[in-house]
């Protein structure tokens, strides 16, 4: 069987892109799942241009209007962000990946219950998705998602290899320019999914 390609926040996979200059390695993902799948790595924050390492940056605005802002300087790189976000997204569209995995918690890629900060201080709830993962999952909303941490929990990540899996199939369907008959068969093989 070939390889499954997954898109990955690099710093998942012991790159260090972090702000701190550090990584995030989980052994899972790079040791168990990893023997499966090939990695297609995103680090949207170095891939825009920021350093390494730089000011953290957090979410700024309400729940559903935010901008992504360093802590301490203010500077705001919502622009810079969605301009990477547009351009990897076409880069990606070649791939044909079968999911994707995020970095929970970041104002870049965390894909849910990232805080988001008042304009004018506060606290901060968690509301927000991180600016990358949004617009990927806009781009993507078939596309199996997940964050590294929820893939600790047996049942969650049962289903995101299931659902990864059927991908696979579908791109292997797809790329066989397949009949009618073909699409009809691959729902029927998977419709109690």
């Amino acid at each position: 069987m070939e390889k499954l390609k997954l898109g990955i926040s690099s710093c998942l996979l012991g790159h260090k892109v972090r702000y701190d200059g550090g990584h995030k390695y989980d052994a899972w993902l790079v040791e168990t799942l990893g023997q499966y799948v090939d990695y297609v790595p995103v680090c949207p924050e170095a891939g825009c241009g920021m350093s390494i390492p730089r000011e953290a940056l957090r979410l700024v605005g309400t729940k559903d209007d935010y901008r992504l802002i360093t802590v301490k300087t203010g500077i705001d790189y919502t622009d810079q962000m969605l301009e990477f976000s547009y351009e990897t997204l076409k880069r990606l569209e070649s791939e044909q990946l079968c999911g994707y995995v995020f970095k929970s918690k970041s104002p870049s890629s965390g894909m849910e219950r990232v805080k988001v900060y008042p304009p004018h201080g506060g606290a901060a709830g968690k509301t927000g998705v991180g600016i990358w993962a949004r617009e990927f999952m806009r781009a993507y909303p078939l596309l199996p998602v997940e964050e590294e941490g929820r893939l600790h929990d047996p049942v969650l990540r049962e289903n995101f290899i299931e659902r990864i899996f059927i991908m696979q199939r579908w791109w292997d369907m797809v790329n066989s320019k397949p009949r009618a008959g073909d699409l009809v068969k691959f729902h029927t093989i998977h419709k109690y999914l």
